[in-house]
């Protein structure tokens, strides 16, 4: 691996980790660092980190949020793929996956939120 390489994954892995921490501290919805901390070796860190400063509740909300990020993850994946595929342009076809990963993972956490709300419903309603 030359420098230039080492720079570029210290630069972008840097960049994911920062990014995981500001958005967890900054908005209010803990699930959305979750989100950004499933990067797969920032998750492992995030994890670890949330865990050694606030516990293990803390540490599996984030872990949580990884699994959503995650599939988001193989959905930007696919996205990615199918629009090289057609358009042939990278950059064009990576911005387009990071958006797909995140609109589908902020998605799944809707999904499961009304889920919850819906199965609370029907608890109340048979009381």
């Amino acid at each position: 691996m030359d420098r230039r390489d080492l720079f570029f994954r210290f630069l972008f892995g840097g960049s994911a980790v920062v990014l995981s921490y500001v958005t967890a501290k900054l908005l209010p919805w803990k699930v959305i660092g979750g989100i950004f901390a499933a990067f797969p070796a920032v998750m492992v860190v995030a994890v670890m980190m949330v865990g050694m400063k606030k516990g293990s509740k803390e540490a599996a909300k984030t872990a949580q949020g990884s699994v959503y990020g995650m599939i988001g993850g193989f959905i930007c994946v696919l996205t990615v793929l199918f629009s090289l595929q057609f358009t042939q342009n990278w950059w064009g076809s990576f911005i387009f996956g990071l958006i797909t990963w995140f609109a589908s993972s902020l998605f799944l956490v809707y999904m499961r939120d009304h889920k919850k709300e819906n199965r609370a419903s029907n608890i109340k309603l048979e009381h």
